[in-house]
């Protein structure tokens, strides 16, 4: 059956999470999660669904960028974009002239996440399969045919992917059936943003423990007397056992993250993340090197751009964590390419999460990294936020400190239909009020 795209609309949607401090950390001190929504209608009554994540203001021009693309995809059939996705991929990411704003990163960009985030939702939904599922089932040629090798053979050819899959097939089996039963072990962000009170960190901790979080990550970069007293503070709430991580979001320079990370190396953080720009790679190298010997990681990729920069950092030895994002690599397809790279490296991965919609997406990508390419779970955990996830049609399932897989079709980033009108900007009714003010 030929399933054509007669439209594509996007839409820009706003949530108010800077009132209560919400995803605040050392430089995104007042953010209001928001997405570029988009929706692909079908001439057989088929919907998909996909977002890119912004923090309010710019959510616009993400708009824009995503109704530049759409005259690549409106009147295409899905199977002939499935059936050729590498070509498809190459079609949105180096269009001869729009390929100039990125090439494949910045704005034009998180635009193609989008729209390649609403066609595999699609996909996936045609087939009747969570995404993730339609990823462990699919053809290991297939599955590579969908990945865009241009610019990392150098690190992993597509014969070299291939034979990745072919070889975790051994007990893919029970994998999938342990994380049926099981879940993926996940770990919170919600107690501890750089904008909450210590009263509300005490608080927030207690209510993890008692639900059985044992891995726990504090922002921190603003102020070090302020972060040891905080990360000391989550310490002693958690115990010596648990876990902790510690994420500066970009706020130091090179030397400084290392001398400020040493100061906090006391409360036996297992990582430090995004330590300094998201662009250098040596100096993740460099605070890398300065921090093994005090058993401190570095973790990064949220803000790292495509496949290419992931390459890098790999190549320099400058993360001990790859933190991958649905929604800041072009969609699934680039996605890929990364979590093969990663575990050619032996880096395990640690998706980042959070956001409008990113707990829903990633959970899919990661359940399929440990299915079919990394077969382990050691130093591996995904990062969980519990903000907004009763906006969507599909939430993540959360079960004892573990995100059970998601059952329904799609790649759960549908939205409700209640939540868009309400909180489209700036005609939705919660922006009309606050407006008025």
């Amino acid at each position: 059956m030929s399933r054509k795209i007669t439209s594509l609309t996007v839409r820009d949607v706003r949530f108010l999470t800077s009132l209560e401090q919400h995803g605040s950390d050392a430089m995104h001190t007042d953010p209001d999660y928001s997405a570029a929504y988009v929706v692909l209608d079908s001439d057989c009554g088929l919907r998909g669904f996909g977002l890119t994540f912004t923090l309010g203001k710019g959510t616009e021009i993400v708009v824009s960028a995503v109704e530049a693309l759409a005259g690549l995809v409106v009147g295409k059939c899905l199977e002939e974009i499935v059936g050729d996705f590498r070509g498809f991929y190459r079609l949105l990411t180096s269009d001869g002239q729009m390929r100039w704003l990125g090439p494949e990163k910045g704005v034009i960009h998180l635009a193609t996440a989008a729209v390649l985030n609403a066609i595999w939702d699609l996909w996936a939904r045609a087939e009747g399969k969570p995404l993730w599922k339609l990823l462990v089932d699919m053809d290991p040629k297939t599955l590579v045919s969908c990945i865009d090798f241009r610019y990392i053979t150098d690190v992993l050819t597509e014969e070299e992917a291939l034979e990745l899959l072919m070889k975790a097939r051994d007990g893919k089996q029970q994998r999938e059936e342990e994380m049926l039963s099981d879940g993926y072990p996940a770990y919170t962000t919600s107690c501890a943003w750089i904008g909450y009170s210590d009263q509300q960190l005490r608080e927030l901790c207690a209510e993890a423990l008692a639900s059985g979080w044992t891995k726990f990550k504090v922002k921190v970069g603003a102020d070090l007397q302020d972060d040891t007293r905080r990360c000391g503070l989550v310490r002693q709430m958690i115990g010596p056992d648990n876990i902790l991580m510690i994420d500066a979001n970009q706020r130091w320079d090179v030397d400084e993250a290392i001398s400020w990370v040493k100061s906090l190396a006391q409360f036996k953080p297992l990582w430090i993340e995004e330590p300094t720009s998201p662009d250098d790679i040596l100096g993740h190298a460099a605070i890398s090197k300065a921090l093994a010997p005090l058993g401190i990681g570095v973790a990064s990729g949220e803000q790292c751009h495509n496949r290419v920069m992931f390459k890098q950092f790999l190549q320099a030895s400058a993360l001990q964590f790859v933190q991958i994002d649905s929604c800041r690599l072009a969609s699934v397809n680039e996605n890929l390419a990364v979590l093969l790279m990663a575990h050619k490296f032996r880096v395990p991965v640690c998706p980042h999460a959070g956001g409008v919609g990113l707990c829903e997406l990633v959970q899919h990508l990661i359940l399929f990294d440990y299915i079919c390419v990394s077969a382990s779970l050691s130093n591996r955990m995904y990062e969980y936020v519990d903000h907004l996830h009763e906006h969507f049609t599909s939430p993540v399932v959360i079960r004892d400190a573990h995100y059970m897989p998601p059952k329904d079709p799609g790649y759960s980033c549908e939205m409700l239909e209640t939540s868009v009108q309400r909180h489209h900007f700036p005609d939705g009714d919660v922006w009309k009020t606050l407006l008025k003010k």
